[in-house]
């Protein structure tokens, strides 16, 4: 199977995350959640920190942190079932919204 992504990931958003912010995490955070919601034809995907830090490489910490960069910089939206459970994620594309307005 093929993963598909957006010109704009690899173009802006990946200097971005990694150069700017200077969170290269981040990117590879937000890949792993795109791979297993646009990627997959989904619209979110359930998964804990440790998980996305095996399927990235990355310390559980490293995750913690990029997870609250992307939802700051609203690249993605989580949300809860109850404060102790697992998140829902799911993986915005806010360069669509601005670029249709143009």
């Amino acid at each position: 199977m093929k993963l598909s992504l957006d010109n704009y990931i690899v173009d802006v958003l990946m200097r971005d995350l990694a150069e700017h912010e200077g969170r290269p995490s981040a990117f590879l955070v937000y890949l792993y959640l795109w791979r297993l919601t646009h990627g997959a034809e989904k619209l979110h995907t359930v998964s804990s920190y440790q998980e996305m830090a095996e399927g990235t490489g990355l310390s559980k910490s490293a995750v913690q942190s990029a997870v609250q960069l992307l939802k700051h910089r609203k690249l993605i939206l989580i949300t809860r079932k109850s404060r102790t459970s697992t998140p829902l994620y799911s993986v915005a594309r806010p360069w669509l919204r601005r670029s249709k307005s143009s």
